[in-house]
């Protein structure tokens, strides 16, 4: 019988144990069955973006964490794991029946949800058996054949022709070449193929693009500023993809009321600002800084003095600020 395909390798279990948390807790948290977080552990199930975000947020970990990267211990476990279940289902003929079937599939202009609904089947089962992860009953034979207007015996005709012609190897060869490569979000040849794309990294990328760094928040009478990922929120949709927003939490008695309380600014990090603009200002060369470095950051209303030099002028106590760094603030959200 083949087993169920990996198609998100994670590391959720190993965050969830460090953090003493049981499975039953985070099942609870996330509103899903402990059927369900349990397959998502073991990566046998999709997550979209919203759940993805969700566990970050319940684990108290940043996004890339939940991926598997190269030098983690259980990555050597998952390519293991993968090439056994593609050898094993390779020798069953399960993955030449099922490249055919795909093959067959885009020679019918057909997209895998199509294909899915005309069989009468789910998306996950027609997936499973197109990738070569699932066995064919023969009560599914006929209504895979009819859904591409073949007989049985000439879809079977066809795969067979397809496979001798050496069509299929390709396809076969590139499933092969994906266990090479870990579920890395950057990487170019991770994960599996999901409805002909890569389900890790695009799901990496869609959720991160909604996603803003929290560089800072309220101390005393600044701002204490550290440039890491470690607190993420979920961007307004305006500012989506732009990789140069970063946001901090204001110390709103320092910029006179103006700044509501529970509040966010975001700043953008490819716009200086300039007389006129609110801005971030930062005694410090902003690309130079490290993950570790803490510094004190300031919102500020920048003017020019009489030699044109800008500076940053807070209002309790009135203050100017020479900054070596002043990023334009493109926007002001409240809670």
């Amino acid at each position: 019988m083949a087993q169920e395909e990996i198609i998100f390798p994670n590391n959720i279990r190993t965050i969830r144990l460090n953090n003493g948390m049981k499975m039953t807790e985070l099942a609870r948290k996330t509103g899903l069955s402990l059927s369900a977080v349990s397959k998502i552990e073991k990566g046998v199930r999709r997550l979209n973006q919203k759940q993805l975000l969700n566990i970050c947020n319940i684990l108290g970990c940043k996004l890339s964490d939940i991926f598997i990267k190269e030098s983690d211990a259980v990555a050597d476990k998952w390519q293991t794991e993968i090439k056994r279940r593609l050898n094993d289902n390779e020798h069953g003929g399960l993955k030449i029946f099922g490249s055919g079937l795909r093959k067959i599939r885009q020679m019918k202009g057909k997209t895998i949800a199509q294909a899915a609904k005309d069989a009468g089947m789910t998306l996950s089962v027609y997936h499973k058996i197109e990738i070569g992860q699932r066995e064919i009953y023969k009560n599914e034979v006929e209504p895979l054949a009819k859904s591409f207007a073949l007989s049985a015996n000439e879809m079977f005709d066809k795969i067979a022709n397809l496979y001798k012609s050496g069509e299929l190897t390709k396809q076969i060869n590139k499933v092969k070449e994906r266990v090479k490569s870990v579920l890395v979000p950057d990487s170019p040849v991770s994960g599996i193929d999901m409805h002909d794309g890569l389900y890790g990294a695009k799901l990496y990328d869609s959720a991160r693009r909604k996603l803003v760094p929290v560089f800072g928040s309220p101390s005393g009478r600044h701002i204490s500023f550290k440039k890491n990922d470690k607190i993420m929120i979920v961007a307004p949709a305006s500012l989506e993809g732009r990789k140069s927003i970063y946001a901090v939490i204001p110390n709103s008695k320092r910029s006179g009321g103006f700044i509501p309380e529970k509040s966010y600014v975001f700043v953008d990090a490819l716009q200086p600002a300039k007389a006129g603009d609110l801005a971030l200002c930062l005694d410090a060369d902003f690309a130079a800084l490290g993950s570790d470095d803490v510094l004190d950051a300031n919102i500020a209303v920048v003017h020019s003095d009489s030699k044109g030099k800008l500076y940053g002028a807070v209002v309790d106590p009135q203050e100017k600020i020479f900054a070596k760094t002043m990023h334009k603030v493109v926007l002001i959200l409240t809670e």
